[in-house]
């Protein structure tokens, strides 16, 4: 069963696809809550190609690396990667009014759900928030 999370962005495709996907964007909105940041990201947005994202504490407690490899990807549309033994989807559609971003993935077993699915989705929220800045 996969955890699904979602939020809406008032911006145009373009924009959400490139903030979402672009190294210096994601380091700007990639983090569950205030008093965690990434540090640094790389992305190769084609099958086969690697993701990292680097993410600690801002008090330097703990950090790790969130990484994988894409397995499918449709520009504007669609990224699907593997992580960790586990796999997540994400999809863009284009509303009038801005732009649907849903991801899907599954769940690990250190974390109840719930967490997971606030943790997953504070980040999408800090990504709606960067982008209508």
């Amino acid at each position: 069963m996969k955890i699904i999370v979602t939020t809406f962005v008032s911006a145009s495709l373009a924009e959400v696809w490139k903030a979402y996907t672009s190294p210096e964007d994601i380091v700007k909105w990639n983090a569950a809550s205030a008093d965690w940041h990434t540090t640094n990201a790389t992305v190769d947005l084609q099958p086969g190609g690697k993701f990292l994202s680097r993410m600690e504490a801002k008090d330097g407690s703990s950090g790790f690396d969130f990484e994988g490899e894409y397995t499918h990807v449709v520009v504007g549309e669609l990224i699907a990667y593997r992580f960790g033994g586990r796999e997540a989807q994400v999809s863009f559609a284009a509303e009038p009014q801005g732009v649907r971003v849903t991801v899907a993935f599954d769940p690990e077993t250190i974390h109840t759900e719930e967490e997971q699915r606030e943790g997953w989705q504070a980040i999408l929220d800090n990504f709606a928030r960067y982008l209508s800045k």
